[in-house]
Parts: C-alpha cells; sequence; structure tokens
C-alpha cells in the first residue's frame, strides 16, 4: 500500500512500463508523431519550466543572501515543546492553542498521528499529541480524542511507547522513573576509548543524551492537570515486566547490565554523581551556541534547558534565558493561526542547493544574488573546533554547519555541497573563496573514515554498542559513513582536482562496493534508494568513471524499472522498513523526480525515453509560479523513525535536474573564480 494524498493508503504506485511496451510505443509513434518532435516538444518544456523556476527561486531569497524553506517533521515536536513550558511553569494559553490547532490539523482519520505524510499511525507520537491536547483543554471523550485514546490501548498502552515518550510521562508522574532504562551522569567520565564514552555516540544523540543522564539521575516530578489512566491498558495493574534475552547475546548483556546500573543508582557515592552532574553541565554550557541554542536543532536544547533548570539554574539566567529564547526561533506561525515546531533549520544546506540549482539552471555566475549568497556562505565557515576534533586534534577547521548556528558540529555533507556551489559563483575576491574552498577541503580529507567513506559529522562513529542500549530505542545513534554524503565528498574533491588523489580513489572503491544488488545505493539523508542512487551516479561521473560501467548501468536499469506511470518517481519512508515492497516505490514527487533524473543525466541518457518521461512530469506538475507542490517527505533525519519534509526541496533539484538537462550538465567552476 502506499499513501495518497489525503492520508489514507490506496494501491502501491504501478511500475514503470516494461521494455516491450515501449518498443510497441516507438513502433507506433512515426503514426502520431515523430520522436524529433516529441524531444523538441519536452526541451521546450523543460527550458519554461526552468525560466519559471529560476524567477521563484529568486523571489524567495532572503535579503542577507540566504535561502531557508520550512523544515517539517512531526507533531511530537508541538507536543513536546507544550510539555517543557508544562514543566516550566511558563504555559500561557495563545502558545497552547496554537500548537494545538497545528497538532489537531496533522490528526489521521483514525484518530492517530503519523510520523509522515500519508503515513501509518504511530503510537509514540498518538501519545504525546494526546497529552498535548489535554494541556489544551481537549476533552477525553471527544469524538478525536476518544478515537485516539481507544487506539492507543489496542496497540498496548503507554507501556509500548519509546523510552523518551514515558521520560516526558515520567515527569509529571505518569510513569514510574525507576521502570525507565537507565544513563547514569558517570557515563561523563569515561575516557574517549572506553566503550560507551559519549563520543561513541553520534552528535545529535551525544547532545541529548548527555542533559538526559542529569534528568535521569535526578528523577523530578512535578505535579500532573490531570490523570493519564485512559491511556493505559489496564491502569489497575502494573505492567509486567519485559521478558530478557539469553545472556549470551548482545541484547541479554546489555539489558542485564541496565539491572546493574538500576542498582548502582540506588548506591552511588552522591559526591562522585554530584561531580559527574556537574561535569556534565559544564559539557552543556561550553556547547551552547551563540544564539543560545545547543547544536541548532530543538530535542537537545529541550533536554539542555530542564537538565540545567534542575541543577539550580533559574529561568532568568542569562543560559536558560537564552536558550528559551531560542526555542521561539523555531515556531513558524501560520496564517490560520496555528504554531509549527521545527525540529531544526537549514539556511546553510537550503542555501547551497539554491545556488547550485541556480547556476545549473544557466543564471550567469556573476548575477548579484549568487554573489550575495557567496558571500553569506562565505561568512558562515567555521573557524574554530568542535567535538570532531577529539578524534582529529591537529586537523584544522574549515567546515560548515547546517543551520544559522551550529560551530560545535559542522557537517561533512554540508561542507562539500558549499564548496561545489562557491565553485559555481564568479566571486569579485576569487582569492577569498580559493582559500575558503581549500580549508574546506583539507578538512573533509580530514574527516574520512578509515574504511575510506565519510560519515555526516564525527570520524569512524562506528561503535555498535550505543544501539544496544536499552535506552536507545529510538533513531539512529552512530554515524557510520553512508552513500550520499560519501557521493557528495567524492563530487567535491572531483570538482577541485583531486580525483586521482588515493584518498579520493578509496571513497570511489568504497562507493563502488555499497552498491546494492539492485543497483541501487542506500539513502541515509534522504529517501531513500532513489536519493542514494541520485547522489551517486553524478559523483562517480564527476570521477570520471565511465556510463558504461557495470555499477552505473546496473544503477540506471533499476530506475527505470521504479519509474512510475505518470513519468516520475517516488519512495514511500517505508522503504526503510519494508525495504524489499516499498524500494523505489510511492506517489510520484517533485524531489524524488529529480534526483533521478540527476543520476540518469550523470549517467549519459539524457536523449532517453525514461529522462524525456521524468522531465514532462515536472513541466506538467509545475505550478503558474514556477513552483511545485510536495506533501510527501523525502528527507531523513532518522531512517524510519525521524522523516522530514524540507520544504525547499521542491524547488531547488527540480531545477536542478531541469538546468542539467537543459544545458547539458553541472555549470562547474567558472572562468576566473
Amino acid at each position: 500500500m502506499t499513501a495518497t494524498t489525503d492520508g489514507s493508503t490506496g494501491a502501491l504506485p504501478p511500475r514503470a512500463p516494461s521494455a516491450s511496451d515501449a518498443t510497441a510505443e516507438k513502433t507506433t509513434a512515426p503514426a502520431r508523431r515523430t520522436a524529433t518532435a516529441v524531444a523538441e516538444d519536452t526541451a521546450e518544456a523543460a527550458r519554461r519550466a526552468t525560466a519559471r523556476a529560476t524567477d521563484y527561486l529568486l523571489s524567495v531569497q532572503d535579503p542577507a543572501g540566504w535561502w531557508k524553506g520550512d523544515l517539517e517533521t512531526n507533531v511530537t515536536m508541538d507536543a513536546e515543546d507544550l510539555l517543557l513550558r508544562q514543566f516550566l511553569g511558563i504555559s500561557d494559553p495563545r502558545t497552547t492553542e496554537a500548537a494545538a490547532r497545528h497538532i489537531r490539523g496533522k490528526q489521521r482519520t483514525d484518530g492517530t498521528w503519523a510520523t509522515f505524510h500519508g503515513g501509518p499511525g504511530e503510537l509514540s507520537t498518538t501519545i504525546e499529541a494526546y497529552v498535548a491536547l489535554r494541556l489544551a483543554g481537549d476533552a477525553t471523550d471527544a469524538p478525536h480524542m476518544a478515537a485516539a485514546s481507544a487506539w492507543i490501548r489496542e496497540q498496548g498502552g503507554v507501556a509500548a511507547s519509546r523510552v523518551f515518550t514515558r521520560i516526558w510521562l515520567a515527569l509529571f508522574g505518569w510513569w514510574k522513573w525507576e521502570d525507565l532504562p537507565q544513563l547514569p551522569p558517570e557515563l561523563i567520565f569515561f575516557p574517549k576509548w572506553f566503550p560507551l564514552n559519549i563520543y561513541d555516540f553520534g552528535c545529535w544523540a551525544r547532545q541529548t543524551i548527555v542533559p538526559l543522564t542529569i534528568v535521569s539521575a535526578k528523577r523530578p516530578v512535578r505535579p500532573a492537570p490531570f490523570a493519564l489512566d485512559e491511556l493505559h491498558t489496564d491502569p489497575c495493574r502494573p505492567d509486567p515486566p519485559r521478558p530478557l534475552a539469553p545472556a549470551i547475546s548482545w541484547d541479554g548483556v546489555f539489558q542485564r547490565l541496565d539491572k546493574a546500573l538500576r542498582v548502582y543508582h540506588k548506591v552511588a557515592l552522591r559526591k562522585l554523581r554530584r561531580t559527574a552532574m556537574r561535569s556534565a553541565a559544564r559539557w552543556i554550557i561550553e556547547r551552547q551556541e551563540n544564539d543560545g541554542c545547543w547544536g541548532g536543532i530543538q530535542p537537545p536544547a529541550v533536554y539542555s534547558i530542564i537538565a540545567l533548570h534542575l541543577l539550580g539554574y533559574d529561568l532568568d539566567h542569562p543560559v536558560l534565558r537564552e536558550g528559551l529564547a531560542s526555542l521561539d526561533r523555531f515556531a513558524v506561525r501560520r496564517e490560520d493561526g496555528s504554531r509549527m515546531i521545527e525540529a531544526c533549520q537549514s539556511p546553510v544546506w537550503d542555501t547551497c542547493l539554491a545556488t547550485i540549482a541556480l547556476a545549473d539552471a544557466g543564471l550567469p555566475a556573476d548575477h548579484p544574488q549568487l554573489v550575495k549568497a557567496a558571500d553569506w556562505m562565505l561568512a558562515e565557515q567555521i573557524d574554530r573546533p568542535g567535538d570532531w576534533s577529539v578524534k582529529r586534534p591537529q586537523l584544522p577547521p574549515g567546515g560548515w554547519g547546517f543551520e544559522f548556528h551550529n560551530d560545535n558540529y559542522p557537517d561533512i555533507d554540508d561542507t562539500a555541497e558549499v564548496v561545489l556551489a562557491l565553485r559555481r559563483v564568479k566571486h569579485p575576491d576569487p582569492q577569498r573563496v580559493a582559500a575558503a574552498v581549500d580549508r574546506a577541503v583539507r578538512w573533509n580529507f580530514g574527516m574520512q573514515s578509515r574504511d575510506g567513506g565519510w560519515g555526516a559529522f564525527d570520524v569512524d562513529n562506528t561503535s555498535p554498542f550505543p544501539n544496544r542500549l536499552p535506552f536507545c530505542d529510538f533513531g539512529e545513534v552512530i554515524d557510520p559513513p553512508s552513500a550520499d554524503v560519501t557521493a557528495h565528498v567524492v563530487e567535491m574533491l572531483a570538482e577541485v582536482g583531486r580525483t586521482h588523489d588515493p584518498r579520493t580513489r578509496r571513497g570511489i572503491a568504497w562507493l563502488l562496493a555499497e552498491q546494492e544488488p539492485s543497483g541501487a545505493w542506500f539513502g541515509r539523508w534522504g529517501t531513500n534508494y532513489v536519493y542514494g542512487t541520485g547522489s551517486v551516479l553524478p559523483a562517480l561521473a564527476a570521477a570520471g568513471i565511465p556510463a558504461s560501467h557495470p555499477a552505473v548501468r546496473r544503477a540506471v536499469g533499476w530506475l527505470e524499472r521504479v519509474q512510475n506511470d505518470d513519468g516520475g518517481w517516488g519512495e514511500d519512508q517505508r522503504s526503510y522498513a519494508e525495504p524489499e515492497a516499498w524500494a523505489g516505490r510511492g506517489a510520484s514527487t517533485a524531489s524524488q523526480t529529480a534526483w533521478a533524473l540527476m543520476a540518469l543525466l550523470a549517467a549519459g541518457e539524457r536523449d532517453s525515453e525514461a529522462v524525456r518521461r521524468g522531465v514532462r512530469y515536472l513541466a506538467a506538475t509545475q505550478r503558474e509560479d514556477g513552483s511545485w507542490d510536495e506533501p510527501y517527505f523525502t528527507g531523513t533525519g532518522f531512517p524510519w523513525d525521524f522523516s522530514i519534509n524540507y520544504h525547499l526541496y521542491r524547488q531547488v533539484f527540480p531545477l536542478t535536474a531541469l538546468g542539467r538537462y537543459v544545458n547539458g550538465g553541472p555549470a562547474g567552476a567558472p572562468v576566473g573564480a
């Protein structure tokens, strides 16, 4: 089943026509129209669509030079914002009602909430949304609330929800702290070579886990404004303990470790625990960004504020005052009075992708708006060490973050794409650009993992242990190399003339080894195999891998097989959980169609029928103002667990693909840059 535009489910989109169908169509084509006429019409439609899309994208640039689309996730962001305000005693009716209006608007007809458009109901998300609406005053017997609570009970109730949901409930006495997995603050003392030290976790998990060790140790309970008995399968009886895995298994080992930590919590030396919590607090405060946030993402900021407040920091303390102010900047207010919380903001990522799209669409390299974008990106380059330097202490900085403020956690993916963007702009100070590019290339080279690939934020962040912790039952908590990030780095290195560097060759070899049997590549940060393949083929082409290479031909064959009847491509988020059923399958979207086209164009397929059909799909679905609509989620925070709808993806990637179709390929570095 796949999602329809109204959030229901329907039949899977049909496969692309078979080769025999295509042959029959070609045979009868002369009776209708010549192939040349079809090609000319397609090219003309692409030119018109490119011009409209260029005008639209230029019109939405900020005067400061950056672009940023909304970053839409799911209603847990909104629910947890309300729970935080309730916990701190700073709730206000206007904010609560605006958030509740957004949450109500995302409820499905069966009473549940999903984590992506058209997806199935998800238990923890539904529980958090339900509790948030109760905070807003919605009655338990209201039809939408009764439907939600009934579904929650059918799925096992609160006891079946993830750990993070039960932590939020424990803050108000709706769940018992002693029934949660343990995470002691003494973790902060583990040296970096010791298993389960904080640097074994991906940076997003690290920033969340450190404050949560304080919360876990303090076990606060604030008075609950109401009971939640209706969310338990049997509120009169305790939930039965979950059975232990065999002791000889890793899961069994970590379950027994958790039991040992429960005992340790009762006997922990008070002085040692206080010292650990002070060290954790110092770690948190040192990583607060200039805008008051932590890591430029909402969840670590929320938990850091709670942890520091529990340690005695009042709400007027500069650290908490600025932290709370930063959270308000994650709010997107709609015309209908609703309020959506972004989990993160993506101006650097959006700006470099928009610059690439406009340059590849044929905008002059010295266009004032491209120069302004380049100036803004140059000013965002990070010139001080962050957490990445724990494993690379001698490596000079030179990366870019994802957000407005995130100097502690520049990422490899953004850095590669910013370099590709800067190389497309003819800047009046080419030496400044060259120096920035050199620093970025050196930093990206230094962040290569031992196996030849690149992760998003860290080097060799591949420990198998963090994922085994009972506490870590949601999302990815490590940051191993991925095909999409590695591809972007390889493409960037080829662009700057480092194709034959041994480190680049290792990256290429890693990519070739990671190809799936189907011919696709897995997409870690975009959905999914279409994104991975759309990233890798342009990189291989830039690095000189010929279109005749077997890996390229297998990828082309896969893309042709999964093309939809309407000419587009789509892939549902369920391909992460059920790849055999969903890989490359889903309703067509503008962004995923663009990724497939970028891959096929890089593979030399410009004159293929698959490309022409894809181009015609983009041209036909473009709106009058030059934009595209896309309710589906095609981005990924954690595969399957946390999905993202980047609202600018539907603009930048179609323009990139159309521009490359019209102009013959990526723009490359302009003369004199």
